[in-house]
Parts: C-alpha cells; structure tokens; sequence
C-alpha cells in the first residue's frame, strides 16, 4: 500500500532550473553538480554531490502525483541527473510514468562526463522510457578557455558528446556564455563557439551573458585585475561574430535570458540575417538594450 506523502517537496538549497523548464515538476534526483568545478559557476558550493535515495525520490513523485496534475513535463535536477547510474535512473523514470502517467517529456542537466558514461544504447533506453531532452552547458568552444574556467572537458569533447545525445534521439539544448573569454579572447571565443554549435547542431542554443558572482575563482580575477570583462558593446560585437559563424539545420537560438542586454530568437538559418541585422541596429543606437537593474541570473 502506497502512502501519499502531505509534506511536499524534498527540495534542498539553491535550486535552478532552464527557462523553458519553467512550469515543468522539479524531481530533486541529486544535490550539486558531480563536476562543480567551474570558476564562474556558484550555484552548487554549498553542496556536496549526492544521488537522493529511492525512498525519498518516490516520495516526491507520489506528491506530485497529487498535487501537481496540471504539469506535463517534469524536469530533474540538480545539475547533472545524467550522472545517476542507469539502472537507477531508468526506476526513475518508471516511477514517473507509473505515477505520473499525463507527463510527456522528461528533462535534465547533463554534462560531457556524464554523457561519455552513457553508451549509445543507454542513451536509447533512457529516451524510450520518456527522456526527452538534455541540457548541456557548453559555454564557450574556444579550448583555451574552457581550459581556463575548469570545464574539465575540450570543444572536440563537446561536440562528440553532443552529437551522442542527438544520434539517440534526445532533444539537445546547449548554453553558451557571452563574456566568459574576456576581452582579450572575445572574438575568439565567439568564433570558436559558433563553429562548435555548428558542427554538434543541437535542437536549441541559449546564449546568456556571464555574471560575475562573488566568491567564485573568476570574480576574485576580476576584482584583482585579472579578468576583463567585455562592456556592453563587446558583448554585441560577440554575440554577433557567434551568430555569424553558427549554421544549425534547423535549431532555435536565443538570446533573451533575463542576463543579456538585447534579447534575440531566431530559427537558423533562416532566420539568420534578421538577428544579424537585429544586432546592427542596436550597435547603431536604434535599439534600446535591457538596462542594468533588471540583468539577472
């Protein structure tokens, strides 16, 4: 006999969630990031990764078997639920569709640890019992950067593991990070970027704008004048050389993350030199840009 929990959530310290995850059911699966290493990122420092116990993980999916039935998707976090062993993540996945039968799509973070630990039929499997999309954080195809914010990874990784997720089926989405090379790797950054998001084409491509978050490796190189942070026209001089430089089939790329100053979506690649001219006209003065107060996270 099943006890339907009236507590609620399991959740624990900070959580996030993609844009477009929004209004989906937050499974709380892990806690943390298995990398957390990233010296931008602040999100998981209080955290040590961890995989939350079946018991507690069933409790949450009985909850929000009642109380959430007007949600279609659910999306597991923390930042990489890919990470869990496959077997335990494929019991996942059949308790949501045991409990939550209305849900249509499955959604997580992932990175390219936790996809190179995935074969190709795990991937499959894991697709046909109902996930649906992965999130991976690419941020930059530039190596030298990568190397220089402790991805832990290469831009040749990136693209592998990327096209691992689409030759299973898996709906991709990537972010990328405007301002993560600095000013004096700026233009390479974005070039290097756009030729990688060319050659994974993922299904849809975020770019947001780098924050500066206090306690990070990256903020104390900045305070100590270490890293230069591109000003607001670098960023548009970088978000363009990104745009032109990136060819998709037929992905979506976005630009309208609340951290970014000019909010872009456009289809690729038809819908390519509109964004182009989009960014030209705002270098020119003829669109206003998001003012500081309202950038955020």
């Amino acid at each position: 006999m099943l006890i339907y929990p009236e507590e609620g959530m399991h959740y624990e310290g900070t959580i996030i969630r993609p844009p477009s995850e929004a209004f989906s059911i937050l499974l709380q699966v892990t806690l943390g990031c298995s990398h957390n290493k990233c010296t931008f990122c602040g999100t998981y420092k209080d955290k040590r990764f961890t995989i939350k116990d079946d018991k507690t993980i069933l409790s949450d999916i009985l909850f929000a078997s009642r109380y959430m039935r007007s949600q279609n998707r659910v999306f597991l976090m923390d930042g990489d639920a890919l990470i869990i062993p496959q077997k335990r993540l494929m019991w996942i996945l059949d308790m949501i569709k045991e409990h939550l039968p209305w849900v249509r799509r499955v959604g997580a973070y992932a990175n390219a640890k936790s996809i190179r630990m995935k074969s190709l039929d795990d991937l499959i499997q894991l697709r046909e019992n109902g996930l649906g999309i992965l999130y991976l954080g690419v941020e930059t195809g530039d190596d030298v950067t990568l190397k220089a914010i402790n991805k832990g990874t290469s831009a040749r990784n990136l693209i592998n593991m990327g096209r691992k997720v689409k030759e299973a089926g898996i709906k991709l989405s990537v972010t990328v990070l405007l301002g993560i090379g600095g000013v004096e790797r700026s233009l390479e950054h974005a070039r290097l970027t756009g030729e990688l998001l060319s050659e994974m084409d993922p299904d849809y491509v975020g770019a947001l704008t780098l924050m500066l978050i206090p306690g990070t490796p990256l903020y104390k190189d900045y305070m100590e004048g270490r890293f230069r942070m591109p000003d607001e026209r670098g960023l548009l001089i970088e978000l363009r050389e990104m745009i032109r430089h990136t060819d998709l089939s037929k992905g979506l790329f976005f630009s309208n993350h609340a951290s970014n100053y000019l909010p872009i979506k456009a289809r690729l690649p038809e819908g390519k030199q509109q964004a182009l001219d989009t960014i030209d006209a705002a270098l020119k003065g003829e669109i206003g840009l998001r003012p500081e107060w309202m950038r955020a996270l």
